[in-house]
């Protein structure tokens, strides 16, 4: 990919990551991997490396400076617990105030009854909430919490899925992971109601059907659950006394205040809760209904910073003020104009730019290319101007975004699409 100048393809800077390379180096020496995880450059597929930055400096609404002081309108939202915004001054003025008057004790603080409270109000399902801190804290409690109700073991999983990092929701073939720690999970494609019925039908050792709201993988289009599809998982979960789980750790509020199950129309058992809970005040939540109530309470589950009060002073203010701004009406909105934008940017090139899912958590695939390389190599080019968007996942809208972000957005990823088919000729 050439720098050169063409005042035909570039009006926009292309960045420098000098600092990042230097504090990845430095990284790399103490901490393994550098940056582990889905943050990771080898695992975020951040190709060329040159071209992204490792490291963060600071952030303000909908947007992140690296630390070569490079400015990103952020459509990542620090992979979706930015939700309404960096440093959102309603959120954060709740947590400091909270912080004065005491975070972790000896007895948590009686802000986490209110928090709970709060939930069981606003989540259509919920008639209890259990507080944790990360997703795969909420699937797994989820997961306990089945088991120990109905004394079952075996999980149904749709494929494309993913609930965490504890072995039992990881797969067979991932370091570390052993066969018998997922040797009771069974795998459904999704929009198999056929294959469910006739696994169900046979078996009568299931504890759980874990699954997100809807198709939100990687690597591939996102889709919504075909007509009818979670009404018949619903009944059939009834039938055999089955846990229905929904992982809403993405989708969560986004797509509706009431949680996704609601707004698919169907009631999940437990619902699980985590990146736009508290707009990145670290915590989550597993809320499920009255009668698992009591194998919730049995569960030896918990951690050193569970209960702490800050996380839930700022997830007061956040719930409330996305109830305020209707932010689920305002993400299908802006994601909606968006990804009008980028389409017809990509399609001024030459370019077919396929946008799935939620306009909310929206997808992108350039689809004129089966290999993904030219997709990874546009995305590349966006970043390295300003637009932070992420080679193969879903995308998330925040509530500071503005539409001279977005309009902005779509100037930088047009041009991006034009240095594309500068440099590949063969294209046509």
């Amino acid at each position: 990919m050439s720098d050169n100048f063409d005042p035909k393809v570039k009006k926009f800077t292309c960045y420098k990551t000098t600092k990042s390379d230097e504090w990845y180096a430095r990284a790399a020496k103490v901490i393994p991997s550098g940056v582990y995880g889905h943050l990771g450059p080898a695992e975020g597929l951040f190709t060329p490396v040159n071209r992204w930055p490792r490291f963060s400096d600071k952030a303000q609404g909908s947007y992140f400076w690296d630390v070569d002081g490079n400015k990103y309108v952020d459509y990542m939202c620090a992979y979706g617990p930015n939700v309404l915004g960096y440093n959102d001054p309603d959120v954060d003025a709740a947590a400091l105030a909270q912080a004065k008057l005491g975070n972790c004790t000896t007895s948590p603080n009686k802000i986490m009854v209110e928090c709970a409270e709060l939930l069981v109000d606003t989540v259509n399902c919920a008639d209890w909430a259990f507080f944790a801190k990360n997703g795969n804290d909420a699937t797994q409690g989820a997961i306990l919490t089945a088991r120990a109700h109905t004394h079952k073991k075996k999980l149904i999983f749709f494929n494309g899925f993913y609930h965490g990092v504890s072995p039992i929701v990881q797969k067979i073939d991932y370091p570390g992971v052993l066969p018998e720690d997922v040797a009771n999970n069974i795998y459904v494609d999704w929009d198999d109601i056929a294959t469910l019925r006739k696994i169900v039908a046979e078996d009568n050792d299931i504890a759980a059907v874990i699954a997100q709201p809807y198709d939100h993988g990687n690597f591939y289009d996102n889709k919504y659950p075909a007509d009818g599809f979670w009404q018949d998982v619903r009944k059939l979960c009834t039938d055999n006394g089955i846990v229905l789980i929904v992982d809403d750790v993405r989708a969560g509020f986004r797509l509706d205040i009431a949680g996704s199950d609601h707004y698919f129309g169907f009631e999940a058992d437990i619902i699980c809760f985590c990146k736009a809970l508290a707009n990145g005040w670290n915590m989550s939540a597993f809320c499920g209904k009255e009668f698992l109530k009591g194998a919730a309470s049995s569960l030896s589950y918990t951690g050193s910073y569970w209960m702490s009060a800050i996380p839930f002073a700022a997830c007061i203010a956040c719930i409330n003020k996305m109830k305020k701004l209707d932010t689920p009406k305002l993400f299908r909105e802006l994601g909606t104009q968006l990804t009008d934008g980028l389409k017809a940017a990509a399609a001024n090139n030459g370019f077919n730019l396929v946008v799935s899912g939620a306009p909310a958590l929206f997808y992108l695939r350039i689809a004129n290319d089966d290999s993904l390389m030219l997709h990874q190599e546009w995305i590349a080019e966006c970043v390295n101007r300003g637009v932070f968007l992420a080679s193969h996942h879903n995308h998330f809208i925040n509530a500071s975004l503005t539409s001279d972000d977005i309009k902005r957005s779509i100037e930088i990823c047009e041009e991006a699409f034009k240095v594309v088919k500068k440099n590949h000729p063969e294209l046509g």
